[in-house]
């Protein structure tokens, strides 16, 4: 049999959330390949969505560091929050649920709750040197309008007599006036990204406080005036910086953080798996490769509806490859994978198993691994002379 020598092979393969890291399942799937196809150039990248878990896949993909820090939490407490420092290339990796998100308290109070410790977040990375930026903004347990992340960067929101506005959702109707003469700086120099999956714009019935403040607490008696509030700070925020993006689509995100990133930091707001497969250099690895193996812990309805594997298919495609999935189950509507640039998925539990079982990190690896190889091995048998 033919030296397959000149095969590469492109891993991506999200988080199986509770059971591998995105590393380590690429990591397993690759030592069954080269198993199958000792001559193959195997190259593994991290994947996730910007949502839960992007800081950490990054970390450990991108040979970056954990930054741990106390901040201001969404109801003034002391949160220990972390990001990811990638020295390298200066850049800082963060999701605001660590510092605002709605799972740090049992408490749901949007007139109170704010983004204060984010802005906290995006200081001390500038101090580390950072001037670029990826920022995940799902899981807010705030409607601030991003007032709060702002106020740390060194914004000041004045009422009429010239006193600071406060913090949350209630000290928007109280602004009269915005001096940004002590913001940071350094933010001029910065290029931040942010992963946004929703388009909704700022107010309204389809901004930040009708669709996702009920979830944090905002109830019907006071969601009309929060929404009045919100467009209370974008009038004032358009008079001061002569421009209106309260309709930008992903404006309404966060409780209308992405609103404070558009309007005052001149954030791009880019659909999560997008700005991940960026952020790797996926697309530059694409260009010579044969295949692209991807998966998640499921692959189901939701996967074929826009999840990451489906990202990584599409823009596999573009670059003609044949990709491959693994994932833990799979249920009857996965075959929608297909039809959405997945060619083959394939499940890897092995034998009867409990959840438990089948969720345990050595025998997860162990499967992946295991899958993988016998996969490329009918590959190989399949086409020896080309490797595909």
């Amino acid at each position: 049999m033919e030296k397959v020598d000149y095969m590469k092979i492109v891993i991506t393969i999200d988080s199986f959330k509770g059971s591998m890291s995105s590393m380590e399942a690429g990591l397993a799937a690759r030592d069954g390949i080269l198993r199958a196809i000792p001559d193959a150039k195997v190259v593994v990248k991290p994947l996730a969505d910007g949502g839960e878990g992007t800081t950490d896949a990054l970390i450990e993909g991108l040979s970056g560091e954990e930054i741990r820090i106390n901040v201001k939490g969404p109801y003034g407490e002391c949160v220990n929050a972390h990001y990811g420092l990638i020295r390298e290339t200066g850049t800082a990796v963060m999701e605001m649920a660590e510092a605002s998100g709605i799972t740090l308290s049992e408490r749901r109070d949007p007139m109170s709750a704010t983004t204060y410790g984010v802005g906290e977040m995006i200081k001390d990375a500038l101090d580390r040197g950072c001037r670029d930026f990826i920022i995940g903004i799902g899981g807010s347990a705030t409607n601030d309008g991003g007032i709060g992340m702002l106020k740390a960067l060194g914004a000041r929101f004045m009422d009429a007599d010239g006193n600071d506005c406060g913090e949350g959702g209630a000290a928007l109707y109280r602004i009269s006036d915005i001096d940004l003469s002590g913001m940071d700086h350094r933010l001029r120099d910065c290029r931040i990204r942010v992963a946004c999956d929703v388009d909704n714009p700022l107010c309204g019935e389809n901004g930040a406080t009708y669709i996702y403040g009920p979830q944090k607490g905002v109830t019907d008696d006071i969601k009309q005036e929060l929404d009045d509030a919100m467009a209370h700070f974008a009038d004032v925020s358009a008079e001061k910086l002569g421009k209106d993006l309260r309709d930008r689509s992903g404006a309404g995100a966060a409780g209308g953080l992405g609103y404070a990133l558009l309007m005052y930091l001149d954030a791009e707001l880019i659909p999560g798996i997008e700005l991940i497969m960026e952020a790797v250099g996926l697309e530059k690895e694409f260009m010579d490769a044969d295949i692209a193996v991807t998966g998640e812990g499921r692959l189901d309805y939701q996967t074929a509806m826009g999840k990451a594997p489906v990202g990584v298919a599409k823009l596999a495609k573009k670059h003609g490859l044949i990709t491959l999935a693994f994932a833990g189950s799979v249920t009857p509507e996965a075959g929608k994978c297909n039809e959405e640039g997945i060619d083959a998925f394939f499940p890897i539990v092995r034998g009867v198993s409990t959840l438990q079982e089948a969720m345990d990190n050595k025998t997860a690896k162990t499967n992946i691994t295991a899958a993988a190889e016998q996969a490329f091995r009918l590959i190989r048998a399949v086409k020896p002379e080309q490797g595909i």
